[in-house]
């Protein structure tokens, strides 16, 4: 997939599909919170949007109802979001979890979590580094 940007409200709808799967524009309208709901139309013209982004396609008609399911998956949208991130930090993760530590977005000890659950690790022993004998 080409590299898209998705506004916020677009990603919403997005989301609302990955949810519930091939559906019309009302039932994504129906399925939002009370809090989120907006007009029809403007449900619409973001499933249109998407769409012509090729982040949903059009599966069938029913009556005057067109349903649409997604064209992406999550994690495909989500590694392109990476992407962005990292090409911000000039495609250094280094520098990316660097600026989380100074944020405190992120600590120390969610970083030794994190390389504890990674793939392929078990401890900082047998990584190349010296041995305690």
């Amino acid at each position: 997939m080409p590299k898209t940007r998705f506004s916020k409200a677009e990603t919403r709808i997005l989301e609302q599909f990955w949810k519930l799967g091939t559906c019309a524009v009302r039932e994504i309208l129906d399925s939002l919170p009370e809090d989120e709901r907006v007009a029809y139309t403007t449900v619409q013209t973001l499933v249109y949007r998407l769409e012509e982004k090729g982040a949903l396609r059009k599966v069938k008609k029913i009556g005057n109802a067109q349903l649409f399911e997604p064209a992406i998956g999550q994690s495909e949208y989500r590694s392109g979001l990476v992407r962005d991130l990292l090409d911000l930090f000039g495609g250094s993760p280094r520098l990316l979890v660097s600026n989380l530590l100074e944020t405190g977005t992120i600590t120390l000890k969610d970083l030794k979590a994190l390389q504890n659950a990674a793939p392929g690790t078990q401890n900082s022993r047998g990584r190349g580094g010296k041995g305690h004998a």
